[in-house]
């Protein structure tokens, strides 16, 4: 039987009655309900309590829960708690720290999402589930990122995840990726019908016609306006020119209910309306403080606008805002102070500091004190967004000066540290600049800056570096930990902006880090050492000191690590040091991965995205790039313009194209990703075999050399010079070269030393070092310049008349660009093979295997030794999704085992 509510939505019904059916048949799915209040969202929601064959959980937003975080995971897991234990560690640590059951580590939200995502999964292998969040606008933002989180990420579990809510931006932002259907008012057939169908007398048709109109349709309206009034009102009412109740009127509707009731009635009712958690006893108490009697909870009931039971419940929301609304303001204030003492009495630590702080008019230091540490206690669960609420609201109670100048500032960090750019903003608009001390002053700019970075504000980014440097100088002397937290990200800073970095030499950035280096201890006075070193110093002198640095980072713990990821490739690529660096980002991404910090992650395989095209493969740089989209995904951002400019040239993107991506990103300030690209795109004329354009593309560069990037131009540098002409000007590089080889021990460098000495030698001598080059590189994991050494000596041995020598090289080289993904050198390398009198052998990839994109990241990661549960983390999906999609590999392929698999991609170039 249809809901009264429910005429007219049978399109509505159809799109929920699919969705509950995916999820009994192991395909979960999400929903976002969204429309105005009364317009059916509930009602429509409420069809999900008669499905059958479903576990159904239920969670309701309440205001006063807003600033509580995760303040929703708790009665989720309530149910759920036994398949706790099947959650790896890590995931059901954050679950129990963000419920408050147990104390331990800050968790990020999104691992907090991984462990619901995982426990629903748990919880529906025995039946499937259905979790339904109503009013999920008035969940705390942990609590609906967490749920966003678990429904972007749903794929073959039985589990649907539904969600009704006021249309709000916050709300449709938080929850992108998920499907919305937006509810409107219902057409004047079915309106009429519904209030035709919830009178208990006929109506005539033209009046009946006239109120569907004036309520847009609106159900609740509807359906309350036939309880309350009669036909022959309600034909008056149609017909007459008084305004119909609907939108404001129908809330002066509840009011005017409301106040039929005497005055304690209307007390208690009040009560109901501020306290929005919905709990009875805390209702109870707060009377019991204003002497409205036993008996007034009888004659509240009999006004049916509220149901009593284990909870208080409005007939609907619409009814508690419209009595909290009515009142004046010190009435409001009254009910939130009983409340507040009541919560008080009742051991209520968050919830006597809310209401106390919504009873207080003007200042109040102690309120905004308790205040305050609820923000603390918040931010012990992982709640930033919370924490940045509540430490707004206790500087609004916070007279002018120091305390409430860092509580806005702290709230605005909080903030930031969520992503709430245009909160955090705001926020540091409100601090009095000029009566801030020096650590504050420090903290704002660091604030400021990290928000002109969010948001790629031109007028920031370039300025960046030298802004942070200003912040180190106020928090010289006073907090050395800041100091060199703002010199580290400084540095950082000035490798995104490269040449393009403002307002600050790189010399005296190197000189502040050493200072620095000498006020820190242990292992960052080191890292800043090192770093100086990089900056001033000569290679020779600087390498051990940056050899330091890198060993450095390895003794720092793993939540400091993982944000160090562009510290770590510029020390890694400084030293040429291909294995130390792969290692050291490898373990950075783990620990981001087990702690759930999606930010972090995502910036360290954007980082691992472009180190991976010098001493690595475009195979793996490919891979993190790809990573990077699922990352964002993941966070309900959008995937598709994650774009790496100089991997787009090393795969085969127009050069034009790469060149537009570049000069945006330098017009914004990001100096890096323009020199990235400008070198991709002179590889790709170096691989095309076009010398001159590859020539005139790094010329730039090499003149205006940039801390560790520019020498690892060096070898195409001198490739291009000799092959254009300009056998002189390669010289001097192939002897820079050979003196960082010589300074750093690295195998890659001294296989590239010998490469480019090779090629810049005119005469037979080019042999021994076409030789070494080979030899030395076969030991790195530098797979693309060991086969650009292959097929450089093979094109030397073909110009010798020694084809079948070249032959060999040229094959080599050929299995060494299908490896390694860098397929721009094909071409280039079948003309050398033909010319050599041999028919290159088809080349083909692990895109010749019938797997989509999802089964294919899956399988690589299967085949690498990776457990399920490991490959499910790495995904950001359940170990469901992964068990589906590894059966549809092995069945697809025709295999039984890891072991087959990992030989078959083998085969095909995996």
């Amino acid at each position: 039987m249809m809901k009264s509510g429910l005429l007219g939505r049978e399109e509505e019904r159809r799109q929920l009655e699919s969705l509950l059916s995916h999820a009994r048949n192991g395909r979960g799915g999400s929903l976002l309900i969204t429309g105005e209040p009364g317009i059916g969202k509930t009602a429509l929601l409420g069809e999900v309590a008669g499905a059958a064959g479903i576990s159904l959980l239920r969670l309701d937003g309440v205001e006063a829960e807003t600033t509580l975080p995760f303040a929703a995971v708790q009665p989720l897991i309530i149910p759920l708690g036994g398949h706790l234990e099947a959650l790896p560690v890590r995931q059901r640590q954050a679950i129990q720290v963000a419920s408050g059951q147990v104390e331990g580590p800050a968790p990020d939200r999104f691992l907090v999402g991984m462990g619901v995502l995982a426990l629903l999964a748990a919880a529906a292998a025995a039946m499937p589930v259905v979790c339904a969040l109503d009013d999920a606008h008035l969940l705390d933002p942990e609590s609906l990122d967490v749920m966003a989180f678990a429904a972007r990420r749903l794929a073959v579990e039985p589990v649907a995840l539904l969600f009704a809510a006021r249309d709000e931006r916050d709300v449709t932002a938080r929850l992108a990726g998920v499907p919305e259907l937006t509810l409107a008012g219902l057409g004047q057939e079915s309106a009429t019908a519904l209030l035709r169908r919830s009178l208990s007398a006929p109506i005539d048709p033209a009046s009946a016609a006239a109120i569907a109109r004036a309520t847009g349709g609106n159900p609740l309206a509807l359906i309350d306006l036939a309880g309350d009034l009669s036909a022959q009102e309600l034909g008056g009412l149609g017909l007459g020119s008084d305004p119909i109740p609907v939108g404001r009127h129908l809330e002066e509707h509840y009011v005017r209910q409301v106040r039929r009731g005497d005055d304690r009635v209307q007390q208690w009712v009040l009560l109901a309306a501020a306290d929005t958690t919905g709990d009875l006893d805390l209702v109870t108490a707060a009377a019991a403080t204003m002497d409205l009697g036993d008996d007034v909870v009888d004659r509240v009931e009999n006004a049916e606008l509220i149901k009593l039971g284990a909870t208080i419940r409005f007939r609907h929301p619409l009814v508690r805002s419209a009595i909290y609304n009515a009142v004046s303001g010190a009435d409001r204030r009254r009910a939130h102070r009983a409340l507040a003492a009541a919560a008080d009495r009742l051991g209520m630590v968050e919830l006597e500091a809310w209401h106390a702080a919504k009873a207080t008019l003007g200042t109040d230091p102690q309120v905004a004190d308790r205040l305050e540490h609820t923000a603390d206690r918040a931010a012990r669960r992982g709640g930033f967004a919370s924490q940045a609420g509540i430490l707004a609201r206790a500087a609004e109670l916070t007279p002018p000066g120091p305390a409430r100048n860092s509580r806005l500032l702290g709230a605005a960090e909080a903030a930031l540290a969520v992503g709430a750019a245009q909160t955090a903003h705001e926020l540091l608009g409100r601090i009095d600049a000029a009566a801030v001390g020096p650590v504050d002053r420090g903290r704002m700019i660091v604030v400021r800056c990290e928000l002109g970075l969010f948001t790629s504000d031109p007028a920031v980014v370039p300025h960046a570096c030298a802004e942070l440097v200003r912040a180190a100088g106020q928090f010289r002397g006073v907090d050395t930990e800041r100091e060199a937290q703002a010199l580290l990200r400084a540095f950082q800073l000035c490798t995104v902006t490269d040449r393009l970095m403002r307002g600050i030499s790189r010399a005296e950035m190197g000189r502040c880090l050493e200072a620095a280096s000498r006020r820190a201890s242990g292992p960052v006075s080191r890292l800043l050492a090192g770093l100086g070193a990089l900056v001033l110093q000569p290679y020779a002198q600087a390498v051990p000191l940056a050899r330091d640095a890198f060993d450095a980072i390895l003794e720092l713990p793993d939540h400091v690590m993982m944000h160090l990821g562009a510290v770590i490739a510029a020390l890694g690529t400084y030293l040429w040091d291909d294995a130390g660096r792969r290692a050291a980002l490898t373990r950075a991404v783990g620990a981001a991965r087990d702690a759930g910090a999606l930010q972090a992650l995502d910036t360290l395989m954007w980082t691992i995205s472009l180190a991976e095209l010098t001493g690595g493969t475009v195979k793996h740089a490919e891979d993190a790039l790809a990573q990077v989209r699922e990352v964002r995904l993941a966070m309900g951002y959008d995937a598709e313009n994650v774009l790496n400019a100089a991997l787009m040239a090393w795969t085969g993107t127009p050069r034009h194209i790469v060149s537009v991506i570049a000069d945006g990103a330098g017009a914004l300030g990001f100096g890096g990703v323009t020199a990235a690209a400008v070198a991709g795109i002179a590889l790709s004329h170096l691989a095309e075999g076009h010398y001159r354009a590859a020539y005139d593309s790094l010329k730039p560069l090499v003149d205006d050399p940039f801390l560790q990037v520019t020498p690892t131009h060096y070898p195409d540098f001198v490739e291009a010079a000799v092959r254009s002409g300009h056998v002189a000007e390669a010289q001097p590089y192939v002897e820079l070269l050979e003196g960082l080889a010589a300074a750093n021990g690295s195998a890659w460098c001294r296989g590239l030393a010998h490469r480019t000495r090779a090629v810049a030698s005119q005469d037979a001598a080019a042999e021994k070092h076409f030789q070494a080059a080979v030899e030395t590189l076969a030991v790195t994991g530098a797979e693309i310049d060991l086969a650009r050494a292959h097929l450089l000596y093979g094109e030397w041995l073909r110009r010798t008349r020694r084809r079948r020598e070249a032959s060999g090289h040229l094959q080599e080289a050929l299995r060494g660009f299908e490896r390694s993904g860098a397929r721009i050198f094909l071409p280039r390398t079948q003309a050398e093979l033909e010319a050599a009198g041999v028919k290159p052998a088809a080349t083909g990839g692990p895109e010749t295997l019938d797997l989509t994109s999802r089964e294919l990241a899956i399988a690589e990661l299967a085949a690498g030794g990776r457990t399920n549960p490991e490959i499910a983390a790495t995904l950001f999906i359940s170990v469901n999704t992964v068990d589906y999609h590894l059966r549809k590999v092995f069945q697809k392929l025709g295999l039984s085992s890891r072991r087959q698999l990992a030989d078959r991609l083998k085969a095909t170039g995996g």
